[in-house]
């Protein structure tokens, strides 16, 4: 199996073209961004405030400032610096360093005039119109935009807490766990297990455990010949399940092995000090346990009251609106918003129809009808990409996926179409950084 240089892929990243935002443009009646519009006319219409600097609340901050530059927006983040989870997994195969993984918001302050504000968000009054910081700073706002990403559910699987979460790393948020998992793998001995634990779904990202597995395989391959690695999930299913299963068979015959939850494939407890794995008939004593935990709505939008019985924010379709509170919209990861999956492309277009949305609303304007995409790469190799990607819109007060629009990569298909789907993705994740982050 031939590894292509980290250097190489980063390389391919750096000069992949802008996607843009065509699609918005079109149907908004607009040009391409500006290279800025921090300067542009007095903001009088209003003040946003949005919560997270993820790629719904980047997004969404760097859009309602093209789209209306009288509008006044903070972004509250408590992090001056953010690493993107999308791709995050080829740290653990050498092919980008976790360095090419980080963000940051000067584009967003100097170029579109946002207001950057560097705090955890403690609270939220939905009644009073304010946002207080673990600082003590308050902020009003006349429409929140709330992208506060998950929470980990610390005990489940039982024994998982923070602490063991430093044996038995997560992974599930880019930065220092990152690193974390890559020092774990890189010290696994020949012919020990890698473990990777699957919380029943809805989770960030849902295709990211079987690309994780696929990219440690590859990691492991000249190093590590004679180990594995072993997927314990607590669910049937999964996303392009027959495309990474064909692409196991062809790439790494042997070496991925999957137990689903029928199988006793669902972790039930963990033992961090003695690395052990328990399901419900099994005990499992892997040389790395990568366990990742089930998931619900930042902290913050359940504090505030703004999720239901099932841990997720229900919303609006039309604009993303919280079902809970007026005024404050709930965007990415922590929205109910099935049947788009949890990725960053459905949070980069979720955030974008609802700029349209919240800009037309403080001008008294009527909101064109939302058309919501996403569309997620996988690597299996550095070399073989795989997709799925669909589109949707509100129908009867209900997000429905287009019947048709989208799908999956061919499930037969030449080594270069794969290649080529390699590529695509390097560009993907350069564009959606861009559109973002500018």
């Amino acid at each position: 199996m031939k590894r292509m240089p980290r250097r190489q892929f980063v390389k391919g990243l750096a000069g992949s073209a802008l996607a843009g935002a065509s699609a918005l443009a079109t149907r908004s009646g607009i040009a391409d961004p500006p290279v800025s519009v921090a300067s542009i006319g007095r903001r009088t219409l209003g003040r946003v405030v949005v919560i997270g600097g993820g790629f719904a609340g980047a997004t969404a901050a760097r859009y309602l400032r093209w789209l209306e530059p009288r509008i006044e927006v903070t972004l509250v983040t408590p992090e001056a610096e953010y690493f993107t989870c999308p791709f995050s997994n080829l740290v653990q195969a050498d092919l980008v360093s976790l360095a090419d993984l980080r963000r940051d918001y000067r584009a967003l302050t100097d170029d579109a005039g946002v207001e950057l504000v560097v705090d955890h968000a403690r609270a939220i009054d939905p009644v009073a119109h304010r946002v207080e910081t673990a600082t003590g700073r308050t902020l009003g706002y006349d429409r929140l935009l709330l992208a506060p990403g998950v929470a980990f559910i610390w005990g489940s699987p039982n024994g998982y807490d923070r602490a063991a979460s430093e044996r038995m790393p997560h992974a599930w948020s880019a930065g220092r766990q990152t690193l974390l998992l890559k020092a774990r793998l890189d010290a696994l001995e020949d012919g020990a297990t890698a473990l990777i634990s699957v919380p029943r779904a809805p989770f960030r990202c849902p295709p990211g455990p079987y690309e994780r597995a696929s990219l440690m395989a590859f990691a492991l391959a000249e190093r590590c010949p004679r180990s594995k690695v072993l997927i314990l999930d607590a669910n049937e299913h999964f996303s392009k399940q027959a495309l990474f299963e064909q692409a196991w068979a062809e790439v790494y015959p042997g070496r991925i092995e999957r137990i689903p939850a029928s199988a006793d494939g669902a972790v039930q407890r963990v033992d961090a000090a003695t690395g052990q794995v328990f399901t419900d008939f099994e005990v499992f004593r892997p040389g790395l346990a990568n366990i990742i935990p089930a998931q619900r709505a930042a902290g913050i939008a359940v504090d505030a009251g703004l999720t239901d019985d099932s841990g997720w924010c229900p919303v609006d379709p039309q604009d993303f609106a919280s079902i809970k509170a007026s005024d404050v919209h709930v965007l990415g990861d922590a929205a109910q918003a099935m049947p788009m999956p949890k990725s960053a492309s459905a949070a980069n277009s979720q955030a974008k129809q609802c700029a349209v949305a919240v800009v037309a609303a403080l001008r008294g304007e009527t909101s064109p009808e939302p058309l919501y995409h996403s569309t997620c790469y996988s690597l299996v190799g550095p070399e073989y990409g795989v997709s799925v990607s669909g589109l949707y819109r509100s129908v009867a007060g209900q997000l429905a996926a287009i019947e048709g629009a989208g799908g999956t990569s061919a499930i037969r298909a030449e080594q270069l179409v794969r290649r080529e789907e390699a590529e695509q993705d390097s560009a993907w994740y350069q564009s959606i950084c861009r559109d973002a982050f500018g």
